[in-house]
């Protein structure tokens, strides 16, 4: 088993300077380094202060400048929001400038509001997430590169740098719905878990996840599947208890703003699991 931590920028109530949200941020992954963790994970959001952070990639630059041999992953870069070159030429730079310790996860993401301001209609984003992602893999392997579609055509363009990595970094996606791990499973790429669903639902998500790979014709064994938990750590469990729940309880406030409130929507009866650990207890319940 590998451990990692996923790295939000979250600014609670815009408590305190914002330049200490990510002092603390940059102080913890070097703590992560040294302390034999094997990634972190930086999240991806705009508009919100749930996670200040646009740009996954530049923080990158500076987790790699502050250490040695954790790999630094994205969770992820919202592929349907960039150009596909742009985000291609960013993560290559990133994988070269960190000596090649980059683990690139992929997304759509989901908040309308991202949508809107970018200029990406919903019911386009998959087809653009989806593009990207075959783009920048493309962009990456191929010495010069020819695409055409309806969006986008590229004829013999050279993109660099191309990441230290061969062929190129380790790729998950993003896949929470069952439509999301079909795509996902047909083409080969392993997976990222969300840290939303329940203990049952990543359950049942892992197997069909088995399921529809096998179908395709790919094995699952060997692959790493990050699936990210949120857990409260206190010296009682009453104590951890209630640090989940201000946890939870601000978490959801600031997925019901603006720009989350349709997601809400379809799904109102979702409720969020959040572990609590009481020091001197296996987490792992052995």
């Amino acid at each position: 088993m590998k451990f990692g931590i996923l790295q939000f920028f979250s600014w609670p109530g815009r408590h305190g300077p914002l330049e200490d949200v990510y002092a603390r941020a940059l102080e913890r992954i070097g703590i992560m380094d040294r302390g034999g963790f094997d990634a972190v994970w930086l999240a991806e959001h705009h508009f919100t202060t749930y996670s200040v952070c646009p740009s996954v990639h530049m923080v990158g630059v500076l987790a790699a400048a502050r250490t040695k041999r954790l790999r630094i992953g994205t969770a992820v870069s919202l592929a349907a929001l960039y150009h596909p070159l742009r985000l291609a030429e960013e993560v290559a730079l990133l994988d070269v400038i960190s000596g090649g310790r980059v683990n690139w996860g992929a997304g759509r993401g989901f908040a309308p509001l991202e949508f809107e301001a970018f200029g990406v209609p919903p019911a386009e984003s998959t087809e653009r997430f989806r593009e990207a992602v075959d783009i920048v893999l493309q962009a990456w392997t191929q010495e010069r590169l020819t695409y055409a579609s309806a969006n986008y055509r590229f004829d013999g363009l050279e993109v660099l740098p191309k990441p230290l990595q061969k062929p190129h970094p380790p790729v998950w996606m993003a896949a929470t719905s069952a439509p999301a791990i079909d795509w996902a499973a047909s083409r080969g790429f392993s997976i990222l878990m969300d840290p939303h669903a329940t203990t049952t639902e990543l359950g049942e998500k892992r197997r069909l996840y088995a399921r529809r790979l096998a179908e395709a014709g790919f094995s699952d064994a060997g692959r790493d599947i990050p699936m990210a938990r949120l857990i409260a750590v206190a010296k009682t469990k009453a104590e951890a208890t209630e640090v989940a729940r201000r946890g939870a309880q601000w978490l959801l406030s600031a997925y019901a703003g603006p720009g989350h409130a349709k997601v809400l929507q379809t799904n109102p009866e979702k409720t969020m699991q959040v572990p609590t650990i009481n020091h001197g207890e296996d987490p792992l319940g052995r």
